[in-house]
């Protein structure tokens, strides 16, 4: 099967450089610049390029318009991509069902629901505001003492305390 599929697709070039070797001595007739003077040998350049320029101006007008395709077709698969992807949703209406009712109709009747939301919250007790009243001092006696190296020392030595 591998082995066929190379014999195609070496068929299919050889195909190709044919049709191309014919189409070019159909478009492009051998030159016969032999025996030609100066002035024959000019004329033969100018007639080259101007075949050249119509080439040119042909190859152009073709890209634009293969250019302009292909925006017209993504714009229309865009367009096909829209109209696909929007469709009309309908209006919602508010239904009003109570919890153990939405918890019932989610769970399915044969779990038994109840819905106590207190039950489950946790219990947060209040600190004492003895506790935050931590013995407030006024700093400004402290510095004196804490001041210079002994200060310092003091904050490390241990065994004082």
């Amino acid at each position: 099967m591998l082995q066929k599929a190379t014999e195609d697709l070496e068929k299919e070039k050889t195909d190709a450089e044919e049709e191309k070797a014919r189409t070019l001595a159909e478009k492009v007739p051998p030159l016969q610049y032999g025996g030609l003077n100066l002035q024959q040998l000019q004329q033969l350049c100018h007639k080259l390029q101007r075949q050249i320029d119509a080439v040119d101006e042909e190859r152009y007008d073709i890209e634009v318009k293969v250019k302009k395709n292909d925006l017209d077709i993504s714009g229309l698969n865009q367009k096909i991509f829209d109209l696909k992807g929007k469709f009309k949703r309908p209006n919602l209406r508010r239904v009003r069902i109570s919890a153990d009712a939405m918890l019932k109709a989610l769970l399915g009747s044969t779990t038994k629901v109840s819905l106590d939301l207190r039950a489950n919250l946790k219990s947060v007790k209040k600190e004492d505001e003895k506790e935050k009243n931590v013995e407030v001092t006024d700093w400004r006696k402290n510095i004196e003492a804490m001041s210079g190296m002994e200060g310092r020392k003091k904050k490390f030595d241990t065994t004082n305390a």
